[in-house]
């Protein structure tokens, strides 16, 4: 069978394939799908499950990627995704790498077609099926959960200077799934801001994200005593993690929305 990628390229079934990954949410989904021992090189970010991963070669970041490295161990496929890796780094790992699996999942839901494709593209298509009979029941419940009323939440990744998501992210279309909408901040995906009485006036709370900036409780208090809202630490791998992590997540939207 084929299967086809985020950028529409055809991939086919291949029980031998070498891997690396750059998305740890997609490792650890690999690693959930049986294909451990198939990952051949994994960024220092692809932390879980972590003693599985640990003998796994590192080859860089996210970001800056080792391209030496990942020659050396010669995969056949790497799989990226459009948010959290480069094109550069796609271009120039074309030219050795024959199969560049790109991903990119926009909402919950997109999590069934991404177990799919790497179930697929990996030959895992049963330990795939079944993994998506999970999250459909357990998406189910959550959608069965009771909800309050609809807020708008300025959700932080960063300060100095201080940065939130936007609308067109996989974050905020997961803050939807609870009846909670993100302050319309522009098209920039990730966007700076300045705290404004404006700003502070128009938002019910502020989330602080526990990744990719490590708030901590302690901000979540001085923050809160600043701008007189609620401000509340949430678990950024809940919140941003796709593949196997997104079950949980799917839990953890159902305990946020009743606090």
């Amino acid at each position: 069978m084929a299967y086809t990628d985020a950028l529409g390229t055809v991939h086919h079934a291949d029980p031998t394939a070498r891997i690396v990954s750059l998305v740890p949410s997609i490792t650890e989904l690999l690693c959930d799908l049986g294909l451990a021992a198939q990952i051949v090189g994994r960024t220092g970010f692809c932390i879980h499950p972590w003693d599985t991963v640990q003998p796994i070669p590192k080859v860089g970041g996210t970001k800056d990627v080792n391209l030496d490295k990942i020659r050396q161990l010669a995969p056949t496929h790497v799989v990226m995704n459009i948010d959290e890796n480069e094109k550069p780094t796609a271009d120039a790992l074309a030219e050795f790498v024959p199969h560049i699996v790109v991903t990119h999942p926009l909402r919950p839901y997109d999590n069934l077609a991404l177990a799919r494709l790497m179930g697929g593209v990996f030959c895992r298509e049963q330990q795939a099926a079944d993994w998506c009979a999970a999250f459909e029941a357990e998406y189910a419940r959550l959608q069965a959960a009771p909800k309050g009323p609809p807020q708008t939440m300025l959700y932080c990744i960063w300060q100095d200077p201080w940065m939130t998501i936007s609308r067109d992210t996989y974050i905020a279309r997961m803050l939807e799934e609870i009846g909670w909408r993100v302050p319309d901040l522009g098209a920039v995906r990730y966007p700076e801001f300045r705290w404004s009485s404006e700003l502070i006036d128009g938002i019910d709370g502020v989330l602080l994200s526990s990744e990719p900036y490590r708030f901590t409780e302690a901000h979540a208090d001085v923050l809160e005593r600043q701008i007189g809202k609620p401000v509340l630490l949430v678990d950024g791998e809940m919140m941003s993690w796709y593949g196997s992590r997104s079950l949980q997540g799917l839990r953890y939207l159902r305990e946020l929305a009743q606090r």
